[in-house]
């Protein structure tokens, strides 16, 4: 194992049915692996201390819904824009602090649905995205999990998208391709996001596995 040469800081918590402490147990000795001391939090109040924030290398988010006050935000949105990473999973980062509109527009993504609950469903990189380290080699898979309708905007890089398909019971009326892996530039730091995560055992799929790790180390400072 490498000596550690880097600070990564783990935020998990919220609601307990995404398992956050069992999901990132799972990737803390990937970390520790990677050169990474880590530092593991319960609670958002980690992000009440502006300067710890602005010498963390990695944020690894997994707290669902919950609330953060506006200087916890405003402490997180400085760090990443001053160059830490800020990465997650699932609603420990797309569904977290619900209230904070400051947080949304951090990480770029808001789940809004998962029509049907658990369902089989296909994601698949983005054909012009292909290269990039966090996908490359992959290219498409099957998942019986929760499928996450976020709403984003168009300053994400999508790498890996999903498609909800229009039937005669659906109350949308056209097919639509959401986003279920992005990356984000914010000031000089970079946003990880990917959607897919409901269970311990869809982190275990190897390419979720895979996708994750290298996100990980992609947002990474």
């Amino acid at each position: 194992m490498p000596a550690s040469s880097r600070r990564a800081l783990v935020v998990r918590g919220g609601w307990e049915g995404h398992c956050p402490v069992e999901a990132t147990d799972m990737f803390i000795p990937f970390l520790e692996d990677q050169g990474f001391s880590v530092d593991v939090r319960d609670s958002p109040a980690a992000y009440d201390d502006a300067e710890a924030l602005l010498a963390t290398d990695l944020v690894l988010q997994c707290y669902t819904q919950g609330v953060a006050t506006g200087q916890q935000v405003t402490n997180l949105s400085g760090a990443v824009a001053a160059g830490t990473g800020l990465a997650g999973w699932h609603g420990g980062i797309v569904d977290s602090y619900r209230a904070s509109p400051d947080y949304l527009h951090l990480t770029g993504g808001q789940w809004a649905a998962h029509p049907g609950g658990f369902v089989d469903y296909e994601v698949q990189v983005v054909p012009e995205r292909r290269d990039h380290p966090i996908v490359e080699g992959l290219d498409r898979w099957s998942h019986h999990t929760e499928q996450y309708w976020c709403l984003t905007d168009d300053l994400n890089d999508v790498l890996l998208t999903s498609r909800f398909v229009v039937t005669d019971n659906t109350p949308w009326r056209a097919d639509l391709v959401v986003p279920a892996a992005w990356t984000r530039r914010w000031g000089r730091g970079k946003v990880f996001v990917s959607t897919i995560g409901h269970k311990l055992e869809d982190l275990d799929v190897p390419q979720v596995r895979t996708l994750t790790e290298r996100g990980l180390l992609w947002a990474a400072r």
